[in-house]
């Protein structure tokens, strides 16, 4: 019996076709007619795989998921709960940074995506072992996928143009290097994040001694 021409379609060649769609052009390039063209079979030959394509997009987002290193929650792994979130926070920034067009999908939340679902599982897990009160876990989860998404969402470095005539300085004072930005994106935009884990860190250690099991609790300060 004779090979078929193309190979059968499956979920894994819709959301490999539509993950490279929505890389190169972004989320509204995907459409059920446009998948059928670039796979090339029928519109309703989609509908074996996936109900609308909502589902796909769903599919794509959990693909990048699914790339983010979880090993650092592993109980047997060792590493304490500040260095694992670190850690775990570079590692779903460089998946996201990979896939910048995904991150609006990424950032409603894992839904019902299996890979999402195992992201939010490990983090607050491991932030429970820890000693972390439960609510505590949750808001931390909550807290690092703003800060991670949000930093993979847009380049601050590419928000200013390379033209050093756009920022007169007796309209703008302290932009005269503004113009160099675009150029540097990758040492200003990965600084910032590192700049903002470390300070978000220390932020929940200084949390971590007044609510882990045993800890005395300071009175929060006197507003003036």
């Amino acid at each position: 019996m004779a090979r078929p021409r193309k190979p059968l379609l499956s979920r894994e060649r819709i959301v490999e076709t539509a993950s490279a769609l929505v890389d190169a052009e972004g989320l509204d390039a995907v459409s059920t007619r446009r998948l059928a063209a670039e796979l090339g079979v029928s519109g309703p030959s989609l509908y074996n795989h996936f109900r609308n394509k909502d589902e796909i997009l769903d599919a794509v987002a959990d693909a990048v998921s699914a790339r983010v290193d979880l090993s650092m929650f592993d109980e047997d792994d060792g590493r304490d709960w500040r260095t694992a979130l670190h850690d775990w926070a570079v590692s779903y920034r460089a998946a996201l940074s990979a896939h910048p067009n995904t991150v609006p999908v990424l950032a409603r939340g894992p839904g019902r995506r299996p890979a999402g679902l195992k992201v939010a599982d490990a983090v607050f897990g491991a932030m429970v072992r820890a000693g972390w009160p439960p609510a505590h876990a949750t808001r931390i989860g909550a807290l690092m996928r703003y800060f991670i998404t949000g930093s993979a969402l847009g380049s601050f470095a590419r928000g200013f143009v390379d033209d050093a005539t756009a920022y007169d300085p007796a309209d703008y004072p302290h932009l005269g290097q503004a113009h160099l930005l675009a150029d540097r994106q990758e040492q200003v935009d990965q600084g910032a994040f590192e700049t903002g884990l470390e300070a978000l860190l220390d932020g929940l250690a200084l949390q971590y001694e007044t609510v882990r099991p045993g800890a005395t609790l300071r009175p929060a300060p006197k507003r003036p």
